[in-house]
């Protein structure tokens, strides 16, 4: 076995076990346990799809208005939650720093993995039940939905690592992330299609890397009853640098940490 191939295997092994300690940190061992990951965005999909039907009436813009709601709000739960879970996400572990295979980045890749699961899990749930009810329509395209989701969880993740190395160098992070996040709103594409917007501002929503991600993953459910407006490699020029920065602040922050 190669170092590489070793390293590697040894870096799995230390991202279960963070895993399975962080789930029954969380959760403990009764009830239902991680199945209550998906238990928020499932909450919060339904009620704000009930509220939005009532509204709005069974259809908007040609589509169903509880799938249109299901299909944003629970990448947006997953993104809020995440960067929840990440601000003070090193302090609260610094401890397992001691031992040499936990890196500084596990920490934080750990709390992202179990809410990606457990949101990608609420997705199936609830498209599921809604496709038996038919107030959700077959997936045309899964591999345009993927890709959508994958730059949504790649953002989301970016930005943890970024929101946990601050969260160490500032308690003022702590205290104004809620507004961020919901700042981030008007740029998540949650609840409008480019389609929709006006020229001048579908051309501002253009250049946030969530707004493309949505779409795509609207192109992939809804098919031709939408017009998708997205770019499929745009995302990566904006996720790719979030992340090297980072990985970099992070790096700065483990050379500062005193594990006791």
């Amino acid at each position: 076995m190669t170092p590489l191939r070793r390293g590697l295997d040894i870096q799995v092994r230390v991202v279960k076990a963070l895993m399975v300690r962080e789930l029954i940190t969380r959760f403990g061992r009764e009830n239902i346990g991680f199945l209550w990951v998906m238990v928020e965005p499932l909450l919060f999909a339904v009620l704000v799809g009930i509220l939005w039907r009532f509204e709005k009436g069974a259809m908007d813009h040609g589509i169903s208005v509880i799938a249109f709601v299901a299909t944003g709000y629970i990448p947006l739960v997953l993104f809020r939650t995440s960067i929840s879970r990440s601000v003070g996400a090193l302090t609260a572990n610094a401890s397992l720093l001691y031992h040499r295979q936990v890196k500084i980045l596990d920490l934080v890749l750990v709390r992202f993995i179990i809410e990606f699961i457990g949101h990608s899990m609420a997705y199936i749930f609830i498209a599921s039940l809604l496709i038996a009810v038919s107030e959700f329509p077959v997936p045309t395209d899964m591999s345009v939905f993927m890709l959508g989701w994958l730059y949504w969880g790649l953002f989301t993740l970016s930005v943890c690592l970024i929101c946990a190395a601050l969260s160490e160098m500032s308690d003022i992070v702590e205290k104004v992330f809620p507004v961020t996040v919901y700042m981030m709103v008007p740029f998540s594409g949650t609840f409008f299609m480019a389609s929709w917007l006006t020229r001048s501002f579908a051309r501002v929503v253009s250049y946030s890397p969530p707004v493309h991600a949505m779409e795509m993953m609207r192109s992939g459910i809804f098919g031709p009853a939408v017009a998708p407006q997205y770019d499929l490699f745009f995302p990566l020029t904006v996720i790719l640098p979030l992340m090297l920065l980072g990985l970099a602040l992070c790096r700065r922050v483990r050379r500062t940490m005193v594990v006791e």
